[in-house]
């Protein structure tokens, strides 16, 4: 089913959307989101699962939460992502409908639909309301581009057989082969 065509969407539309259809809500915008396929879903949940494990392992706190998971990142009525992996280290931003200001840690599986707006719009969306790390994987080049906003520092590419560190959790690195 089409989305519905208005000049600016917001929170209400993005909530009423039909059932089953999936879309952000950027800028005022409604972004279709076409069905991962088998990589980008794999990818999701070896990534996801590592994240949690480590921080199982190390006793924290944060909560690791994949996609389809609702992220209201400024608390406006004009932008509802879906990030495809979000780790929230302050509870008191999570609620039933999803999390309602920046996570800590947002990580893009990139797909051919969504890379212009995982590359450009979506991170500094992300800069600008406060993500402290963001993650852009992208199979198709077999590369991860990091960006630790944090340190106010060009981006980092790594290869998919590079080990890549984590900047919010010091002593975690990942290598995206390892978990294929």
């Amino acid at each position: 089913m089409p989305l519905p065509k208005k000049q600016i969407y917001t929170s209400e539309d993005y909530w009423n959307l039909p059932d089953g259809q999936r879309a952000e809500l950027i800028g005022g915008k409604l972004y279709s989101m076409a069905p991962p396929n088998f990589l980008h879903q794999k990818l999701v949940m070896e990534l996801a699962g590592t994240i949690r494990e480590y921080i199982k392992s190390h006793n924290g706190t944060c909560e690791v939460i994949p996609a389809p998971f609702a992220v209201n990142l400024d608390a406006n009525d004009t932008d509802w992502v879906e990030p495809d992996i979000s780790v929230v280290c302050d509870k008191s931003k999570l609620d039933d409908r999803g999390c309602n200001g920046a996570p800590d840690w947002i990580v893009e599986i990139i797909s051919p639909s969504s890379r212009k707006r995982d590359y450009a719009t979506k991170n500094a969306l992300y800069s600008e309301a406060g993500v402290r790390e963001y993650w852009i994987v992208d199979p198709a080049k077999k590369r991860i581009t990091v960006y630790y906003y944090e340190d106010d520092v060009a981006p980092s590419l790594y290869t998919f057989d590079m080990s890549v560190p984590c900047g919010i959790f010091p002593d975690l690195k990942i290598t995206i082969n390892d978990l294929l």
